[in-house]
């Protein structure tokens, strides 16, 4: 079924008329953010973590000239399969993507952007863009962060990603005045490892308790989205003081090699799992599900 540019699949469109929980699921992970066989198995694992929690996954993809919100398995391959060439959407990119009849994933502002038009209130994801280290000269700061601080939609993710500078993160996100709130934490994480050492303002203990702060915080004029974060799971967190090491030589990488713009992340996530020996990537899978299942808990604890 469609409404203009979105195609909303049957199963999310029930969902919704009806009142039922629904979590939007990016798609970029798929495509650019985990190698194969990962990508698609995590995907695969995100959806059933969510359902597991009460909730409809609606993974957001965009094809044929429209936004797919609730992409079928199919899809799912295709987006997985290297052999395409499957463009990277982030919200600026969602038109002249769709004009042109391409094959893209949702990166979080692209997801974003598309779950509140669908009428979708929480999306997950494994940690959101922020503030490139270096930012001061190059001036690269995700579209992330002005996305959260317009569209009302609750975030929940493990922080942003640690290859970014996270102090500067935090501290753009309360310019846009966007809440960051911890899920049973006080600390901000840090991706891979359960804290970045920054103090958050905010601080709540379960769904209810999420869900609660989410219904009046959209309630405000003007408000826009909310970030809600929480650890990896303690078993797969990694020594802050090691993932540093490995983000130096990642970053210097991608320096000598000349890699910029959108493809500096994947390339930096890259080189961390050859550095960890897998260890980032089973941290980054592990955070992915675990951030579903809790934003299936929200968004059953929000209807």
């Amino acid at each position: 079924m469609t409404d203009g540019w979105l195609r909303i699949s049957d199963e999310v469109r029930a969902a919704l008329e009806g009142g039922r929980a629904v979590v939007a699921l990016e798609s970029s992970l798929i495509s650019q953010g985990l190698p194969v066989p990962h990508n698609l198995e995590t995907a695969m694992a995100a959806e059933a973590a969510v359902r597991e929690a009460g909730a409809v996954p609606a993974t957001v993809a965009i094809e044929d000239g429209r936004v797919i919100i609730g992409a079928d398995g199919a899809m799912l391959s295709r987006l997985a399969d290297p052999e395409r060439k499957v463009a990277k959407a982030a919200s600026r990119d969602i038109g002249p993507l769709l004009a042109a009849g391409a094959l893209a994933s949702t990166t979080v502002s692209a997801t974003m952007r598309a779950a509140h038009a669908a009428g979708i209130a929480v999306f997950a994801t494994g940690g959101i863009g922020g503030v490139h280290r270096g930012a001061s000269v190059s001036f690269d700061v995700s579209s992330d962060i002005d996305e959260l601080a317009a569209t009302p939609v609750a975030v929940v993710s493990s922080g942003a990603k640690s290859i970014l500078d996270l102090p500067a993160t935090l501290e753009v996100l309360e310019t846009r005045r966007v809440p960051v709130i911890g899920y049973g934490v006080d600390d901000l994480p840090a991706f891979y490892s359960v804290s970045s050492g920054l103090r958050l303002a905010h601080r709540v203990d379960g769904a209810q308790a999420a869900a609660a702060a989410f219904r009046v915080h959209r309630k405000i004029p003007g408000a826009g989205g909310m970030l809600i974060v929480q650890p990896a799971p303690s078993e797969l967190a990694l020594d802050s003081a090691l993932v540093d090491g490995w983000i130096a030589e990642a970053v210097a990488d991608a320096e000598a090699r000349g890699v910029t713009a959108g493809a500096v992340t994947p390339h930096l996530l890259r080189h961390l799992a050859v550095a960890s020996e897998g260890r980032t990537l089973r941290v980054n899978i592990g955070l992915i599900v675990n951030n579903a299942r809790t934003a299936g808990a929200i968004a059953s604890a929000l209807t």
